[in-house]
């Protein structure tokens, strides 16, 4: 933070969300804009090249997925907070954010103050969640320790065994082999699961599969 003034970053690839964003950001008059990143690589590039103190960072870009963005920012740049602004509110979505390094996570349907209010809280290094992210999060954590919580719940149950598999290094004809599939089939699986995941490629599934404990 530059005297009480907050530099702001917006990594999100829609332009017309990206304007509104710049209209709310010029209207307060502690905030100032400091550059926009249309994909999750440009958006790496620029906190490192900016150092902003708040990433307001969407989850789905081209160019690397939200959460590897923030894994790098916040790895490279520990001064950098970053703000999840996202059409997600899934666990796996939350969770991974959460874990990656996001400081705050609210929708893009937030109202405007209550959007200037996340992102000061943000600046100031405080959590904050949007409602419905709020209650995933202390529903995970009032999980009786006796239950412990389905991995993946986004997941169909065949998609969750093609990832377990894929967990333990099998190839997608090995994959189709052992539950009598077309590899066609297993390609069609895996994309889903690439999708509901928010990763990029099988190598980021894997970590994901295997920090979850699926081997």
């Amino acid at each position: 933070m530059t005297g009480d003034t907050l530099r702001l970053l917006v990594a999100d690839d829609h332009p017309l969300f990206r304007k509104g964003l710049r209209t709310l950001l010029g209207s307060v008059s502690d905030f100032t804009l400091v550059g926009e990143a249309e994909t999750g690589e440009a958006a790496v590039e620029q906190s490192l090249a900016l150092h902003p103190d708040v990433v307001l960072m969407d989850l789905q870009m081209p160019g690397g997925s939200g959460i590897d963005a923030i894994r790098r920012i916040v790895a490279a740049s520990p001064t950098t907070n970053i703000l999840v602004v996202t059409l997600f509110e899934d666990d796996d979505s939350v969770f991974a954010a959460l874990r990656a390094g996001a400081r705050g996570y609210v929708l893009k349907d937030t109202d405007e103050d209550e959007m200037i209010r996340a992102i000061r809280a943000v600046g100031n290094s405080e959590a904050i969640f949007s409602p419905a992210v709020a209650r995933r999060v202390l529903a995970y954590f009032t999980v009786s320790r006796r239950e412990a919580p389905q991995h993946f719940p986004t997941l169909t149950e065949r998609e969750r065994e093609i990832l377990r598999l894929l967990a333990q290094g099998k190839s997608n004809p090995a994959i189709a082999a052992e539950l009598f599939l077309s590899s066609k089939t297993v390609a069609n699986h895996l994309s889903n699961i690439f999708g509901k995941l928010q990763v990029a490629d099988r190598a980021e599934a894997i970590i994901r599969a295997r920090d979850a404990g699926l081997r």
